[in-house]
């Protein structure tokens, strides 16, 4: 592994690791004096220096708006936003690139399918199914659209002893649970009731393994902050026969076909989708993002994640008055490498503050999940979330800036 944005790397493999994939690395950051122990990747990614590479070469060689130039720099800026494009698709397994809508985030792809095919094919009285586990981002605009319409906003609850869903509606990887969605399953059962089904995939996607054809989706949305792309730019996956038949979303330069005085014609996906100039370093940083991730192999992270995660989980529990949330790395489909927790008598953001004087980025709150708290019966929480950078000697750092914490509250 090569240096990652405010990183220094080393060449060999971390000794306390079972998986070749570790490196040896520390940040350059160091917090009260001690170095940074980064477990907020659920939150956002560090960059590699490939990604920090891609976009300065992008400014500082062919900076230039897209598909509007015939001159040089426009052409290569043109190629290279375009190539990203192609490079997403190939690491979600799309059939086409033509299939992938560049975005400002998730949030704005999900709020783009339901304002466009939602808007047209929702009614009063549809039921719009969601889990009590989904990220505002991905609950807030089916609340809008269901108000709009008179639709019926259902909610799938958790079971009571493992907190894993009965019947999965939309998240693919909770960012609190740690949950995996049996997602082949819920997009099979959906399909045979003429449901569509759109998937919350910032979790997985940068995680492990993603396969939108084997998945069954009718859409699925990503972010690129959380898989080592810069901020400001995500995509909606969507079957190209389904973005095809709907309207555009917003209009400008860009996604029209002709403009005349009283009306406009519109370009095919996903053009259509893309109005006004775009983030064009972003794309092609996240097109960078994509190929350092493969370049690692996305099954040797999950797998690295998987101890890393299992580790985690097991030394949260054998702490006492920590409670953590969500399946055991046991369940059926595993867990992802997150752990949110809660210590008896202790506020999450106290101890999400004591960590950090340790040199231990934690994050603490409701995680944009505040629906999932209420369920749970909790204010707030705790969330340690490593990536594959991460070591399993840092897991044990936070185990004991963790045990101190408690110890000096206690």
């Amino acid at each position: 592994m090569r240096a990652v944005g405010g990183v220094q790397a080393g060449n060999g493999v971390a000794s306390d690791c079972r998986s070749c994939l570790c490196p040896a690395v520390t940040f350059k950051q160091r917090i009260q004096g001690r170095p940074l122990v980064y477990l907020d990747n659920a939150a956002t990614s560090q960059k590699p220096r490939q990604v920090l590479q891609a976009l300065d070469e992008y400014y500082r060689e062919y900076n230039s708006n897209v598909h509007r130039g015939v001159h040089a720099l426009s052409a290569r800026a043109t190629r290279e936003y375009e190539l990203a494009r192609e490079k997403v698709a190939a690491f979600i397994g799309a059939r086409s690139a033509l299939e992938v809508v560049f975005t400002r985030n998730a949030s704005e792809a999900v709020n783009l399918v339901a304002q466009t095919w939602g808007a047209q094919h929702v009614h009063a009285g549809d039921e719009i199914v969601v889990s009590v586990a989904e990220h505002h981002s991905n609950l807030v605009p089916w609340q809008l659209l269901a108000q709009r319409t008179g639709a019926v906003l259902r909610h799938v609850p958790l079971t009571r002893d493992t907190q894993e869903l009965d019947l999965v509606a939309l998240v693919h990887a909770s960012n609190v649970l740690g949950g995996v969605t049996p997602a082949e399953t819920v997009c099979e059962m959906a399909r045979a009731v003429g449901a569509r089904v759109l998937l919350d995939c910032c979790q997985s996607v940068p995680n492990r393994p993603v396969d939108v054809q084997a998945l069954g989706a009718d859409w699925i949305v990503a972010s690129g902050h959380k898989m080592c792309a810069p901020t400001g730019i995500g995509f909606l996956w969507g079957r190209y026969d389904l973005l095809e038949s709907m309207p555009p979303w917003m209009g400008g330069g860009e996604m029209i076909e002709d403009v005349f005085l009283d009306h406009s014609t519109f370009a095919p996906p996903p053009t259509r989708f893309e109005a006004g100039t775009p983030s064009i370093a972003q794309a092609i940083g996240l097109g960078a993002a994509c190929d350092y991730l493969a370049s690692l192999g996305m099954a040797r992270i999950e797998e690295h994640e998987r101890q890393l995660g299992t580790h985690l989980f097991e030394q949260l529990r054998s702490i006492n008055d920590v409670e953590v949330y969500g399946p055991p790395p046991t369940a059926k489909l595993g867990r992802m490498a997150l752990a949110t927790f809660n210590v008896r008598g202790i506020h999450p953001t106290d101890i999400s503050a004591i960590l950090d004087q340790s040199g231990v980025a934690v994050r603490s709150g409701h995680m944009c999940t505040a629906p999932l708290h209420r369920e749970l019966g909790l204010p707030a929480s705790v969330r340690a979330s490593p990536y594959f950078y991460n070591s399993l000697a840092e897991i044990d750092v936070f185990i004991e800036a963790l045990k101190d914490a408690i110890s000096f509250f206690r």
